[in-house]
């Protein structure tokens, strides 16, 4: 499921998926940097660019180049602002492609000893009016692309 609202100018997508994982498998994955290109459109040519420790920790501070159009690339800087072990993490972009982007990441334990993991992804868009029309034609289709492909990733990843 992946639902993307409007609200004041800024965009929420948010998605959930049952993962067939216990919950401490799922953390220890997610807050892993060194697996965001594992669940990234091979196309997009993300790559981390920083030194990346074992799992994410507040004030972590992580560089990425990424294709934003064909040929195209941009560096992207995010921090990893508050992490609750086992629970939720955020990640925030300091420079790249968005005015403003909040990635909230949660984690919690359902029945049978599978993980439900839920996103919740806050961000505005640059250039006003044609900002907000390239969304409408262009970057909200990628998005969807992107945590689509996430999705079936994780599918074959943990519930294969």
């Amino acid at each position: 499921m992946i639902e993307i609202n409007k609200h004041s100018g800024i965009y929420t997508l948010e998605t959930k998926q049952i993962l067939n994982v216990s919950l401490e498998k799922a953390w220890i994955f997610f807050s892993s940097p060194k697996n965001l290109q594992k669940i990234t459109p091979s196309h997009m040519g993300f790559e981390v660019t920083s030194k990346v420790d074992a799992k994410a920790y507040p004030g972590q501070i992580l560089t990425y180049k990424i294709g934003i159009l064909p040929y195209i690339k941009q560096n992207w800087v995010t921090e990893i602002t508050r992490v609750k072990e086992q629970k939720y993490f955020v990640d925030e972009q300091r420079f790249g492609p968005y005015k403003m982007w909040h990635h909230e990441h949660f984690f919690e334990t359902i029945a049978n000893g599978k993980t439900l993991m839920k996103d919740k992804v806050s961000y505005k868009i640059p250039f006003g009016f044609f900002g907000h029309f390239a969304h409408s034609i262009f970057i909200k289709k990628q998005l969807t692309f992107i945590f689509k492909y996430r999705h079936n990733t994780l599918e074959k990843l943990f519930n294969a």
